[in-house]
């Protein structure tokens, strides 16, 4: 293994280098030597030539019999992982089953569009599939066993701070890949080599202990607590190492593993190493230490850990190396702005169907109506008699088409413009608040605006989807004054609260040190300012409201944290307030995008 860190790149080493669309090119390689193994892709981007022809590239490099199916987003259930045969069940008065996408997809690559708005159970059951290699089907009083073993690309087409391809599915999936930004002018597409691809699908790769333990401790140094990211970085690896002909992993299959694999999961950047102390001289009448059986082990595993990192890190782009340093750059997005998912009777997105009786307000669904009775026809033919052919359909069989929907969703900042509220921070507030109109201006949703300043807050902006509106108000924002916390707080319970009633879903957005001093009957004096600020605080924390509190405060003081954790808020001190990270907490913090 040491002989073989030195080895020179193979003839794919142009693709080492941090150009997305070479590193989405290799990747394409590297899925198809081992598709099954290595779970899938994540494509970061929207439709359009730079995508289409990704995808044409993987076809090409693909053998003709294998299968590549495209899986709609909103398939039932029935259709991707199989199900009752109704036209054969009927015909046959017995339960005669028909295989799902999945099934039909055995031994190829399942393309998977607008992957990050896959409902949580659907992504729960594809996830099992991957796990399994196979689909269970036990339902409908069938119990079947197919063969499933596929390999997945998931198109994410979200843009900025939307949400991401959900954790389960993205865990599984070997390589993310971006292609965001490209344009067609700046992509090369090279001959693919289908044939150097099926040579590698019969290469044995061998691989030690020495590179396992590598990848692991390259995962553990980039904050990466998965157990299957090393062993999918160690298959890609093997998997390099195969088209270059090689048999045995060199330290550049590990390094652009490390890369492809490990990095897009990354959540801090590795730890500087420790300065080298010097060793103490050994005493004149100490005996040497005994020699170790296997004195390079240990010492090549961590000379090569620190190798990989060290390679790894070196390929990089800037961006990626400072969103680690950010806090990480696979995190998911929370703050989409949408509202909570909600049931509904007549409109939203197919949601699955339950048993239930005929009604105002309900639609029924015929296909899963007569699905549920096709099983039971013989039976109910031979005790009635019926000869005619006809289907039997009792009210027991009947299935209700269940919806769910968006709920619209209401943000509502709550801005500290009093006298304690330096103008230079106020200046950076409005900054803040106005990035976030803007944002929610373009999901739209509604935004309001409370202000308190002076004896009490005040709504200067009711709940509304006007950017226009929401700047000149904020622009007319001055400061000054005392600081009426308290009735800040009950101001945005009751507003919150109407807002929920309106079947919407309210989010409050606290910019405050939290240091009230006006009480709610408008009486002055920090300890009864405190005191009611608590009490209000105390309710609006019980009533389930969701909040973030950004303590604008120079030094944060304990009044701020006491406050948010009254309000049952997320606290988030911001010294220093800029416009661009206040934005940052808040999307990070709301709650009403998450799956």
């Amino acid at each position: 293994m040491a002989s073989a860190a030195s080895a020179a790149l193979d003839d794919h080493a142009p693709d080492a280098g941090p150009d997305p669309w070479s590193d989405a090119l290799l990747a394409a390689r590297l899925f198809a030597v081992a598709p099954q193994a290595l779970g899938g892709i994540v494509v970061r981007a929207g439709a359009g030539p730079v995508r289409d022809a990704w995808l044409a590239y993987l076809a090409a490099l693909l053998p003709k019999a294998m299968p590549l199916r495209r899986v709609p987003l909103g398939i039932a259930d029935e259709r991707l992982l199989g199900g009752l045969d109704l036209a054969a069940t009927l015909a046959s008065d017995a339960a005669v089953a028909q295989r799902g996408v999945l099934a039909e997809s055995d031994g190829g690559i399942v393309v998977l569009p607008m992957a990050e708005r896959l409902d949580a159970g659907t992504a729960a059951r594809l996830a099992a599939v991957l796990d399994a290699q196979a689909v269970l089907l036990e339902r409908d009083g069938l119990a079947q066993r197919w063969p499933a073993r596929i390999g997945l690309v998931a198109l994410d087409e979200a843009q900025g701070d939307e949400d991401r391809l959900l954790p389960i599915l993205n865990e599984r999936l070997a390589f993310v890949v971006s292609l965001d930004g490209l344009s067609p002018r700046q992509i090369h597409i090279p001959q693919a080599d289908p044939g150097g691809v099926a040579k590698a699908k019969r290469s044995d790769v061998t691989a030690d202990d020495a590179a396992l333990e590598t990848l692991v401790g390259t995962a553990m140094a980039f904050g990466i607590g998965s157990a299957r990211a090393p062993l999918l970085a160690l298959t890609a690896a093997r998997a390099h190492a195969a088209l270059a002909g090689r048999v045995e992993l060199a330290r550049d299959d590990l390094v652009i593993a490390a890369r492809l694999v490990l990095v897009p999961r990354a959540t801090q950047l590795p730890a500087p190493p420790p300065d080298e102390a010097p060793e103490p001289e050994p005493p004149a009448d100490s005996e040497p230490p005994p020699e170790s059986d296997n004195p390079e082990t240990e010492p090549d595993i961590t000379e090569l850990t620190d190798m990989v990192i060290a390679a790894t890190l070196a390929l990089l782009p800037e961006g990626v190396l400072a969103a680690m340093s950010a806090g990480g750059v696979s995190r998911q997005a929370a703050g989409s702005g949408q509202g909570q998912r909600r049931k509904s009777k007549l409109r939203g997105r197919p949601a699955g169907v339950r048993a239930g009786a005929l009604g105002a307000g309900v639609r029924l669904n015929l296909i899963e109506t007569l699905r549920a009775a096709s099983a039971w026809q013989r039976l109910r033919r031979r005790d009635s008699g019926d000869t005619s052919g006809r289907v039997i359909v009792r009210p027991e069989d009947f299935r209700i088409q269940r919806f769910v929907e968006r709920a619209e969703s209401t943000t509502i900042f709550v801005v500290d413009a009093s006298g304690s509220a330096a103008l230079a921070r106020l200046a950076e507030t409005k900054g803040a608040v106005e990035l976030l109109l803007a944002e929610a201006y373009v999901r739209r949703t509604q935004v309001a605006l409370i202000v308190f300043r002076g004896a009490a807050a005040e709504l200067l902006l009711p709940p509304t989807r006007s950017l226009a509106r929401a700047k000149r108000r904020l622009t007319d924002m001055v400061g000054g004054g005392g600081t009426p916390l308290a009735s800040a707080i009950e101001t945005a319970q009751l507003l919150g609260l109407a807002a929920k009633a309106k079947g919407r879903t309210p989010f409050t957005v606290f910019l405050t040190d939290g240091r009230g001093n006006i009480g709610l009957d408008g009486s002055q004096g920090r300890p009864i300012g405190e005191a009611d600020a608590r009490a209000a605080a105390k309710r609006f924390g019980a009533s389930g409201l969701a909040s973030v509190f950004i303590d604008t405060s120079p030094r944060p003081r304990p009044e701020g944290a006491a406050v948010a954790a009254a309000l049952h808020a997320r606290y988030a001190p911001l010294p220093l307030v800029e416009a661009t990270r206040v934005r940052d907490v808040v999307n990070a913090f709301d709650p009403s995008g998450k799956r």
